[in-house]
């Protein structure tokens, strides 16, 4: 299993008349944890990117416990807990200012070969660090 921390300030933009995180703005959450996530293994989203891989959500699902609220500081984890084929699944868990788990989510992104348009397994350069990053 993978396993990163990253967190965010709610901004106030982020929310709603009431100050809770507008819903749609999770996504973005998760996809900033995912690029951190990147990050802390060694490798820059740009960088898989320059190596002719994209990486397409090809779904989202999201449980909603509690609302997030402006300017809470929220932890975002992040987790691989299984070896990616042609797709890699992302679990997450937001947490709030007093340690209370708000959010649990999950996204399913495959590797596409960005020349090619075509689906591809998990290329060895990102296999080989998330082997070398694995705890079980």
């Amino acid at each position: 299993m993978i396993h990163t921390t990253h967190t965010i300030r709610v901004r106030y933009a982020e929310t709603d008349p009431m100050k809770y995180v507008y819903y749609g703005n999770y996504a973005t959450y998760f996809e900033v944890a995912r690029v951190e996530l990147f990050r802390e293994l060694g490798m820059p989203y740009n960088e898989i990117e320059h190596r002719g891989i994209w990486l397409p959500v090809s779904q989202f699902s999201i449980k909603y416990l509690k609302p997030a609220l402006y300017d809470q500081n929220l932890e975002i984890h992040t987790f691989i807990k299984k070896i990616p084929g042609v797709r890699i699944d992302f679990e997450y868990e937001i947490y709030n200012d007093s340690k209370e788990k708000i959010t649990e989510a999950k996204t399913t992104l495959f590797f596409l070969d960005s020349e090619k348009n075509k689906v591809v397994k998990c290329p060895d350069f990102l296999m080989g660090l998330i082997k070398k990053n694995w705890k079980e």
